[in-house]
């Protein structure tokens, strides 16, 4: 055997060694990991000038309700219970869901807003128009515009799921009340009339039916 083999042969033995020693010490590492630091004997420990916080507000959430308040846990919670529910879109639709509905009941044609309405809502609505029928009275109604949609107040229900939304609305609205003639006995054609509604939407949170219910309504 060469001189040049044995000496390889103990270059070799010795890197091994070292290896084996030097994996006694740090133990195996996959990837990449923080080097650990060693802590003076009898030196107090340092705490880190900050904590780490994981996520934040949500701001579809705290963008419409105060951070931390019963509605905002509220909401939350039926963000948990339906991963793809969101406040801003759910605003969105009571805006355009608001005007459908005032619009229909100024009708008296409550049939294609029926999806949007509970049962007492409906029968409460319907009682009004007839009422107003039977007097001869009919609305002549335009609607010009929402003004103004604020979330007020957020409800969860965690046994039943049902999640219920408060909503306040300020919108703007042209009409007459005609008798059975046909002339105005009451209101302007080109006066704007501001209106404002509190109106209560109703869901089971995490199920196939997207629709929201009015429940309750009030000023």
């Amino acid at each position: 055997m060469s001189s040049s083999l044995i000496q390889l042969l103990v270059l070799a033995g010795i890197a091994v060694f070292l290896i084996l020693r030097l994996r006694s010490v740090l133990g195996t590492r996959e990837g990449f990991e923080k080097p650990a630091v060693t802590q003076a004997p009898g030196r107090p420990s340092r705490r880190a000038d900050f904590d780490v916080i994981e996520g934040g507000p949500d701001h579809d959430i705290t963008d419409h309700v105060e951070d931390g308040s019963q509605s905002a846990k509220a909401l939350a919670a039926m963000k948990m219970a339906e991963p793809g529910f969101m406040v801003k879109s759910f605003l969105e639709g009571s805006r355009s869901a608001y005007e459908m509905i005032l619009m229909a009941f100024e009708s008296g044609h409550l049939t294609p807003v029926r999806d949007f309405l509970s049962d007492d809502i409906e029968q409460t609505f319907q009682s009004v128009i007839d009422a107003r029928k039977a007097e001869g009275l009919s609305i002549d109604a335009n609607f010009v515009g929402v003004r103004e949609v604020t979330l007020k107040e957020a409800e969860f229900d965690r046994q039943t799921s049902e999640g219920e939304i408060t909503v306040r609305f300020v919108g703007e609205q042209t009409s007459v009340v005609r008798n059975a003639a046909g002339e105005i006995v009451e209101g302007n054609p080109s006066e704007i009339k501001r209106q404002r509604d509190v109106w209560t939407f109703a869901r089971k949170m995490g199920v196939n039916d997207p629709n929201w219910q009015l429940v309750a309504t009030g000023e």
